[in-house]
């Protein structure tokens, strides 16, 4: 009979929250490890929090829906009968225990069937771990709560010549070799930390060795494991380590604080990385790069990665979150610092690009959707659904507000009270920005709405003359469009950097109210629903620069004609702002072309920007990376995020009628430009070579946008000089977007050359699922009966299934529904398997209720028939159910 709990589960509410009424000081684990039959002893030195007498409640998860395999129950050393204890599904429960005592229990697991990948799971025959948020209690009972901190002290015995490399968190303390051919290994974290964060490893792994001298002098052994035949590939993830330990000593005065640093690469991984305290556990894709299998953006998200899960050892590790609604205290607090570090070792303008783009592709479409949530969610069903761009990136946007109302100086002072001030502890959001506050002196109520209130606000602002004042005004107001379970919002707290320019393109100063100091740049502090500003000093029409740096996650609109975006697209001294002023011509472009296709007619564009356009590609700028970005159209997303009701056929139509318009009339440009790369100079990774590359991918795109059939030679040729993946992945991303002659034999000779290396398999997957032309959805069920597609590895499932919800528009809203059938195919059957997959691959139905009609009503339809499903996981069911809840 189906669990009819599982058909209609529960919201666990922020406003529930209670502290633990017991809480754990010592761990003490026994893992004897077979594959099928791993034997956990468990030690807990439990401690009665507060005045009760409420029993003893333990969570813990079997398989299919049964308790964990439960062989002993012992309190201060005595085992208990089976009536004095009592075990079902979730719980562990003991009636009369002490104000202290110790519990003892021995469960059995099998690792080898766990093929949901959380809790202890083998991969590629390696014992591995996934704790976070609640995979702990499938491998042991126990109060797995972040609020919950312990020391550990964990032993691993297992087969010594399968097993050479036996892990846990903390310092190794013990190796002894046994008798009957296993080793012992017994490792000691003496740092508190809740059960998410613990970890093992065990199996054949080969190692890279390093050190890291902090600046008080410690020396840190530092070792990245990997598979013995990938050790060539993790140069640059030990490389990246070292430069995030010392950017963290110099920017947050952060020491790493265990005697050793581990890094596992894994091939068989739902998320991207663990920050597991000293033994990080890593989706592989996100530490194995050498030239000829990563691009420079692998290289960059390798780097990105190492820093964030390192960054955790004080933003997340040390201090912690109270409750899983707290997400964001770690993550978005330590998303923002991943974000500085990258920029500080790359294209700062370039890397703040990329960062927004993720906002307004993914998180400004999820806060207008029915996921809608708060950065500090009020409630959920399976807390899995809330490592969300939400949580994480905008959490990380609301931390460099306050970093842009507060300046360096007293963000550092509020991080450094806040450290010290909780270390050791489970805190709030809360707490965090309380830390600022009294590191400031300033307070900051309003700004807490940030971390309360869901949806996107709207900004609009223009620059007036004051009859009155005799002065300049800039006028700003805001609003925010109701959210589910949000219908009504209050005022935010907006900063917005700004800056003017005269309409030669010369920057304008001024000082704005009573300030006294004439700057170029100000912050705006915006926190009524309409606000006004005197810009003294202004006597003529200004071109106003808003949102510099993108200081607010909010759509802007600032009024501003064709003119005055040229004029910013050409002048602007914030590099995220004069890109943006490009993306807004061209965005405006494209929605008058999805208007035109709408009415029937030819798309016809405006010269002002095509011309815009022209002075951008001819203009010599230092930074290939940020050219590149600059002469990229708006994607798919946030085009479709402007529009009230989606047609993607007409979308997709105008962005390539564009794309064909400015490759037609810059081919010849565009054609010299390119052969500037040609041939190509050895392969470096540095910030000026990654532009180089970068400007001339972009540009390969733009001449098959204009003549396919012309351009197959030139992608061909780039592919066979190429000496490294990011020219070759260049030449062949051209060939199967525009289905180039070439395209087939490219696309086996890649598969032939790099059919052993999974990762760059995963490419070759994604390649053709994201190709308008390739990536029919006959095309995907063939590459789903291939021999490099393993329908049950994370990895894979998001290069092929992912790939074409996410990057290939055109077929996936065919208009025949087969994508989306194609879609609730494979959610219903990786439900059953690995739900939080799953899960993540139904939420591209999420925006059904905005696109015309017949794709509202065929996403609509598979919506249904996977609630359908009486034995639907909770992280599937939630989804959809609050996606239908829309209609």
């Amino acid at each position: 009979m189906p669990d009819a709990s599982r058909n209609a589960p529960a919201s666990i509410r922020l406003t529930d929250y209670q502290p633990s009424a017991f809480t754990i000081d010592l761990v003490e684990l026994e893992f004897d490890l077979e594959p099928d039959a791993t034997k956990v002893r468990s030690r807990l030195s439990i401690r009665r929090q507060g005045t009760h007498d409420k029993s003893l409640v333990l969570v813990g998860e079997g398989v299919n829906g049964e308790p964990l395999d439960t062989r002993k129950v012992a309190v201060d050393g005595r085992e208990l009968g089976e009536h004095e204890y009592h075990i079902n599904a979730d719980n562990l429960t003991i009636d009369n225990v002490g104000d202290e005592f110790t519990l003892e229990t021995h469960c059995v697991i099998d690792p080898e069937s766990n093929l949901a990948l959380s809790g202890l799971y083998r991969s590629s025959g390696n014992f591995c771990t996934q704790c976070e948020p609640e995979g702990f209690r499938r491998i042991t009972w126990f109060l797995d709560r972040p609020d919950v901190l312990a020391e550990y002290r964990v032993t691993l015995i297992a087969d010594a010549k399968n097993n050479p490399v036996m892990l846990a968190n903390g310092n190794r303390v013990e190796s002894v070799d046994l008798d009957n051919g296993k080793r012992r290994v017994s490792w000691h974290d003496p740092w508190p930390k809740p059960s998410y964060l613990f970890a093992l490893v065990a199996g054949d792994l080969g190692c890279l060795r390093d050190e890291f001298v902090t600046r008080s002098g410690r020396k840190v052994a530092l070792e990245v494991y990997a598979q013995h035949h990938n050790m060539d590939q993790c140069d640059h993830a030990m490389a990246s380590l070292k430069q995030a330990m010392r950017w963290d000593e110099e920017v947050y005065g952060r020491e790493y604080d265990l005697d050793i640093y581990m890094i596992v690469a894994v091939d068989d991984f739902n998320m991207g990385a663990m920050e597991n305290k000293g033994l990080n556990i890593f989706n592989s894709r996100y530490v194995l790069a050498r030239p000829e299998t990563a691009t420079d953006d692998d290289f960059d998200a390798i780097e990105g990665v190492i820093g964030h899960e390192y960054f955790h050892n004080w933003s997340g590790n040390r201090v912690t979150c109270r409750d899983w609604f707290q997400l964001s205290l770690k993550e978005g607090f330590t998303v923002f610092r991943d974000q500085e570090f990258s920029a500080a070792m790359g294209s700062s303008g370039v890397k703040r690009i990329s960062d927004v783009n993720i906002l307004r592709a993914h998180q400004f479409p999820e806060d207008s959707g029915p996921m809608a949530h708060p950065v500090r969610p009020d409630s959920y069903v399976e807390i899995n659904n809330f490592y969300t761009v939400t949580v994480y990136n905008k959490g990380a946007e609301v931390v460099r507000m306050l970093y842009n109302l507060l300046g360096p100086e007293q963000f550092r002072a509020g991080c450094d009270l806040y450290f010290d001030r909780h270390d050791g502890q489970a805190v709030t959001t809360d707490d965090f920005v309380r830390a600022h506050e009294d590191a400031s002196g300033r307070q900051f109520d309003q700004f807490r709405r940030w971390y309360e209130q869901a949806g996107t606000p709207r900004v609009t602002a223009s620059v007036e003359f004051n009859q009155d004042t005799q002065h300049y005004q800039l006028k700003l107001a805001q609003n925010c469009p109701p959210t589910p379970a949000q219908p009504d919002k209050k005022s935010f707290h907006i900063p917005l950097r700004g800056a003017f320019f005269d309409f030669d393109g010369n920057p304008v100063m001024c000082r704005v109210g009573d300030d006294s100091t004439m700057r170029q740049e100000h912050v705006f502090e915006l926190t009524e629903t309409e606000q006004s500003f005197d810009l003294v000093g202004i006597d003529q029409p200004v071109v106003p620069s808003l949102l510099r740096g993108f200081s607010a996650p909010v759509k802007l609109d600032a009024g501003l004609d064709r003119r005055a975006l040229a004029i910013l697209m050409a002048h602007d001294t914030d590099p995220f702002n004069r890109w943006d002023a490009g993306q807004r011509l061209a965005l405006n472009e494209i929605l008058n072309g999805v208007d035109s296709i709408a009415k029937g007619r030819t798309p016809q564009f405006d010269r002002i920007f095509i011309d815009a356009f022209g002075t951008l590609l001819a203009s010599e700028l230092d930074d290939g990376a940020f050219h590149a970005a600059a002469l990229a159209l708006p994607q798919y997303a946030i085009v479709a995020e402007e529009l009230d009701a989606i047609d993607p056929t007409a979308v997709n139509d105008s962005l390539d009628a564009l794309k064909a318009t400015l490759a037609t009339e810059f081919q010849t440009l565009l054609n010299e430009r390119y052969q500037r790369f040609v041939p190509e100079i050895a392969y470096t990774f540095d910030r000026v070579d990654n532009g180089r590359r970068a400007l001339k991918n972009c540009l390969l795109g733009y001449l098959a946008a204009d003549d396919a059939g012309a351009v197959s030679n030139l992608a061909a040729s780039q592919f066979q000089r190429a000496d490294n993946m990011t020219d070759r992945m260049g030449a062949l991303a051209t060939a199967t977007r525009y289905g180039l002659e070439c395209a087939e034999m490219l696309l086996q000779t890649f598969y032939d050359d790099w059919r052993n290396h999974s990762l760059v398999v995963d490419k070759w997957l994604r390649l053709q699922a994201s190709s308008p032309v390739l990536g029919t959805v006959e095309n995907l069920r063939r590459l789903m009966g291939h021999e490099a597609y393993n329908g049950k590895n994370p990895n894979k499932i998001r290069a092929l299934v992912g790939a074409f919800c996410q990057a290939n528009p055109q077929q996936f809203h065919a208009v025949d529904g087969s994508g989306y059938a194609l879609l609730t195919e494979q959610v219903l059957m990786l439900d059953a398997v690995n739900p939080q997959v799953a899960a993540r691959l139904v939420s591209a139905f999420n925006q059904w209720k905005r696109y015309r009609d017949p794709w509202r009503g065929q996403m609509r339809d598979s919506l249904r028939q996977i609630r359908e499903r009486e034995t639907l996981s909770r992280d599937v069911s939630e989804i959809v159910e609050r996606a239908l809840n829309e209609d």
